[in-house]
């Protein structure tokens, strides 16, 4: 699967073990995994859930699937990044197979904001007065 064009009106484009290229259904996908080694763990999510707050930056996000299955992530914080047909996000065990998945939103009930991973929202703390500044009133 082509991880830029994967996505079409009709469904996602992959390419099966005998070369010929299917349409999926959206509606019939739940996740998709970008893994790193087809010989390991056929892409399984054996970690779905962060054990603490993350630290790779982004919006750390749980997805409940119509099956009731949950799932957490980080996708970009940048929303320009996601993509119109689902989410493409980092799995909570980077160490796995799976590097990143993709949900479809026709899998999803629910998707909600766990935290802002990464944000420079807070003002920066200051360090003491600046010492080449000029004293003016002594």
């Amino acid at each position: 699967m082509d991880p830029q064009t994967f996505q079409s009106e009709g469904g996602l484009e992959v390419l099966s073990l005998d070369g010929n290229v299917l349409l999926l259904p959206y509606t019939q996908v739940k996740t998709v995994c970008f893994v790193k080694d087809f010989a390991g763990s056929e892409g399984a999510l054996d970690t779905r859930t962060f054990g603490s707050r993350p630290k790779t930056a982004g919006l750390w996000v749980r997805m409940r699937f119509r099956d009731d299955d949950t799932l957490e992530g980080v996708i970009p914080n940048n929303l320009l990044q996601i993509e119109p047909k689902g989410f493409i996000f980092s799995p909570p065990d980077l160490n796995s197979n799976p590097q990143k998945v993709y949900v479809p939103r026709a899998a999803l009930v629910e998707i909600e904001v766990l935290g802002v991973i990464g944000s420079s929202l807070r003002p920066k703390k200051s360090k003491g007065p600046v010492q080449d500044q000029l004293q003016m009133f002594s």
